[in-house]
């Protein structure tokens, strides 16, 4: 057992209120160092998972009944919990990931805020999302009946760690925070990079779901090292949807299970995306060596590693063009290398950036030697657009702080390679007003490529917000029309129920006629927040 300051780490899985340690063990690694921690980590086995969802499904009727301000409640109650445990939670997620602490206690800060933002737009209404059409029983030739619906939980959630984000994007994440704000339980898979700080996270929520006076079963913490064990979990046929975030075949390695169940079921995966940047002339005529410091700011931000990471720059050829090269080039010389989160994501690294140069890609610039055993050094290549539309291996991502410059020859090819990249989570235009004319022609193609368009920034760092896309077409994630950040992502765990002429005494509170919850309310296309709203009788 590891005592720490404002927490406990035992390696034990968190199955409900009981603590399992009984089965093989795995151990996290240092990547700065490139040695084990203690303690030892309990493998889940197929016997816990199932414990875990028929937990879950026995949860999922009394959570799913929680108010409003029941289910907001408890959502603050996690995130202050996580703050509870103090410098502990840092210092275990730095030793676990490499990263700094001070990128980790605002990755904290965004984790927290989350959970509240949810927990405020649980409150509003953002969960049931009410609409009402009041009768109409003298409408010929037919009258209409009232109807009301609202939205419920689809049930038990399964949530996959993701390993570049410990906090924001694992236990406590924004998948679990939008699953238990739409009324569903979570079984979370944590990442293996990072097991201490899931077990830290875990127990904050378990003493909220007890503080909460909430089943058990509507958190579960599974720890483990093999693939079988998120297929098992993704099979449980109690399991109503999944949350992931990782590699594209990691994520349809899922969804094929998923399709495979008797019941299928939806899989919310986020998977490869190089967010192409383009920089459009007037823009590099104007400030080319300031978009080249820029962009490397970008690239080398966290070692590379976040899903938004500037994997591909397209341009067109000419002096503003080599200015950026230039740019760019002695800024990747600059930067050092950095520590990757695990030994996997090192070597996964080392191998796409010798495949680009493999493809034909020619190297600009590296930068500074190795340090440590999972270091990465950043990478700068370029090619021109004929050869990428001809090498669907210069597409794939390099997760990592490395990038690709095409050379376009001119406004035709560098919409014609719009078209011909594949799904993306963000799309960049660098432009000024000459450029906009191109920036017209380009935006129906990017609106059909990306889930967020960007001008003038870059697409690293993602507002937590009512109105952020994070999502896109495939191979972004596997379903194009949700998000992962941001209230919308609730959406993907609710389903409508209407309601046709039920009596007063059997409608559920966010449709009452009183509407005692007093939730805002779409009444015959009207947004009402009335307690009696006198168009329904």
């Amino acid at each position: 057992m590891n005592m720490t300051t404002g927490g406990m780490i035992t390696g034990a899985l968190l199955i409900g209120s009981r603590d399992v340690m009984e089965g093989p063990e795995f151990r996290a690694v240092d990547p700065t160092r490139g040695t084990t921690i203690e303690p030892a980590f309990t493998e889940a086995g197929p016997a816990d998972v199932a414990q875990a969802a028929a937990l879950a499904a026995a949860a999922f009727p009394a959570y799913r009944a929680t108010t409003p301000e029941q289910r907001a409640g408890f959502l603050e109650a996690i995130a202050t919990e996580i703050e509870a445990i103090g410098d502990a939670l840092i210092e275990r997620a730095a030793q676990e990931t490499g990263l700094p602490p001070a990128r980790l206690t605002g990755e904290r800060g965004r984790t927290t805020g989350q959970l509240r933002l949810f927990a405020s737009w649980v409150r509003a209404g953002g969960a049931d999302e009410p609409r009402l059409d009041s009768p109409l029983p003298e409408r010929k030739p037919l009258p209409r009946s009232d109807l009301r619906l609202r939205h419920i939980g689809i049930g038990p959630v399964a949530v996959f760690g993701a390993s570049n984000f410990p906090l924001a994007f694992s236990v406590a994440g924004g998948d679990t925070a939008a699953a238990l704000a739409a009324g569903c339980p979570v079984v979370v898979k944590g990442h293996p990079a990072h097991p201490g700080t899931s077990e830290l996270v875990g127990r904050a929520i378990r003493k909220a779901v007890a503080d909460a006076g909430l089943p058990e079963g509507v958190f579960s913490l599974l720890s483990g090292t093999s693939h079988g064990l998120g297929g098992a979990l993704v099979a449980d046929p109690r399991i109503a949807a999944v949350g992931f975030t990782g590699s594209r075949a990691g994520g349809l390695a899922l969804v094929n299970i998923a399709n495979s169940r008797p019941v299928p079921i939806p899989v919310y995966a986020e998977m490869s995306s190089i967010n192409p940047v383009f920089l459009l002339p007037a823009a590099l005529a104007a400030r080319a060596e300031a978009l080249g410091t820029g962009f490397i700011g970008s690239l080398t931000m966290g070692a590379g590693q976040f899903c938004t990471n500037p994997g591909l720059v397209i341009a067109i050829e000419g002096e503003g063009l080599d200015r950026f090269l230039a740019s760019a080039g002695a800024a990747v010389q600059a930067a050092q290398a950095a520590t990757m989160l695990t030994p996997g994501i090192a070597g996964a690294y080392a191998r796409g950036v010798t495949a680009l140069a493999q493809t034909g890609a020619t190297e600009i610039a590296r930068g500074g030697a190795e340090a440590g055993p999972n270091a990465c050094r950043p990478a700068l290549f370029v090619t021109d657009a004929a050869a990428f539309l001809a090498e669907p291996a210069l597409s794939h991502e390099v997760f990592g702080a490395s990038s690709l410059v095409i050379r376009c020859r001119d406004e035709a090819e560098m919409v014609d390679v719009a078209r011909a990249v594949e799904g993306q989570l963000t799309a960049t235009l660098h432009l000024e007003a000459a450029d906009h004319p191109l920036a017209a022609q380009l935006l129906p193609v990017l609106e059909e490529k990306a889930g967020r368009i960007l001008a003038n920034g870059w697409p690293t760092g993602v507002e937590v917000c009512h109105a952020m896309v994070h999502g896109g077409p495939f191979p972004a994630t596997s379903d194009p029309r949700s998000t992962s950040v941001g209230t919308l992502a609730i959406r993907r765990f609710l389903r409508p129920v209407c309601y046709q002429d039920l009596p007063e005494a059997l409608l559920p509170a966010a449709v009452k006629r009183g509407n005692p919850l007093h939730l805002p309310r779409l009444l015959d296309g009207k947004i009402v927040s009335t307690p009696e709203p006198e168009a329904v009788k």
